[in-house]
């Protein structure tokens, strides 16, 4: 077995540990159930905080990112279960599971709904945004502190009404907890912008299969690699706020 986890105070404290010229970064569980919130960081300086932790319903956790956090990720994990040290891949989670167990040492499995941020990519401007591009797992809301700033929310429930070749996983009763994106479930150059379609001219929202559905439901997310284009998916603010990432967001 595992050792206990953290007490939510603990952990609370160990993610506020200050950094110099950081932001504040605020994960807010508001779902009804215990989810295990994830993040990872492709390039730039990481936060000095864990990489995934247990979020009960309706508890908040906020920890400093550095200013040169230029291409982080963070995701909310459903079902997830650590007792067995000798198993702590993917599996251990329903959906949005990682390498590692509870600290995540990878991207999480798919379909997950991504809060991605790049923290001054572009003269002190943060490009920040919500992802269906590797499915849907969870409703999910980006909130930054200064209200001029676009606050792009993905509410919708896509599991459910969830196209039967898209469904992912399901739990006990047999509800899908998971929407594949077009690439994951049908593949091909022309739903995955690979190859000849490696381009925003060649890979369009009418040749990528399902992108109505997401897109209709989440306007403000991206629902495909060059959503873009769409003008409701890529998200700009430079007055380098805070921001609050929630699962299950009420509006």
């Amino acid at each position: 077995m595992l050792n206990a986890l953290p007490t939510l105070s603990l952990l609370a404290a160990a993610l506020s540990s200050s950094l110099v010229e950081a932001r504040q970064m605020t994960v807010k569980n508001n779902c009804a159930y215990t989810k295990w919130p994830a993040m990872f960081t492709g390039t730039g300086e990481a936060p000095n905080a864990p990489t995934g932790w247990e979020a009960a319903a309706g508890s908040t956790v906020s920890f400093n990112v550095p200013e040169t956090w230029t291409s982080g990720r963070i995701w909310g994990r459903t079902g997830c279960d650590f007792s067995d040290a000798n198993n702590l891949d993917a599996s251990t989670c329903v959906s949005g599971g990682c390498p590692g167990g509870l600290e995540c040492t990878a991207w999480g499995q798919l379909p997950t709904t991504l809060a991605e941020f790049g923290l001054g990519q572009w003269q002190g401007v943060d490009f920040y945004d919500l992802s269906l591009v590797d499915g849907y797992n969870l409703p999910v809301s980006i909130t930054p502190s200064d209200d001029a700033c676009k606050a792009p929310s993905c509410a919708a429930e896509l599991n459910a009404p969830c196209p039967a070749d898209l469904q992912s996983s399901f739990d006990d009763a047999g509800s899908n907890l998971g929407c594949k994106s077009a690439c994951t479930a049908v593949g091909g150059d022309k739903n995955c912008c690979t190859g000849a379609f490696n381009n925003p001219t060649s890979c369009v929202a009418a040749g990528v299969t399902d992108y109505a559905y997401f897109k209709t439901s989440c306007p403000n997310a991206y629902a495909f690699a060059f959503d873009e284009t769409s003008g409701t998916a890529l998200w700009g603010c430079n007055t380098q706020p805070s921001y609050t990432v929630e699962f299950c967001p009420s509006t």
